[in-house]
């Protein structure tokens, strides 16, 4: 049965919202670098998980274990790049 009212993606729409107004209070309000740091990270990969989820429709079809799986493996690739770049050009290994 189709929806009349995409709910879901109202949602997802609110709640991508908030994430950037707790971004944008990182930016406003004086703490320090560590705890913006943290903020900001960890608002970044909830934005992109839900960006995922609601508005590319990752889990909707009959493929979405495959397409969770593709990402895990781009986020391991990604973060071996980038941890095997600062193991090689700024820690001397």
């Amino acid at each position: 049965m189709k929806e009349l009212f995409p709910a879901k993606q109202v949602m997802g729409f609110v709640a991508s919202l908030v994430l950037t107004a707790v971004a944008l209070l990182v930016y406003f309000t004086d703490m320090t670098y560590t705890v913006g740091m943290t903020i900001l990270l960890a608002t970044a990969f909830i934005q992109a998980f839900l960006q995922i989820v609601v508005f590319m429709h990752a889990g909707e079809s009959k493929d979405g274990k495959a397409i969770y799986t593709n990402i895990l493996y781009a986020v391991v690739i990604a973060l071996v790049t980038v941890f095997g770049t600062l193991l090689i050009l700024l820690w001397d290994m």
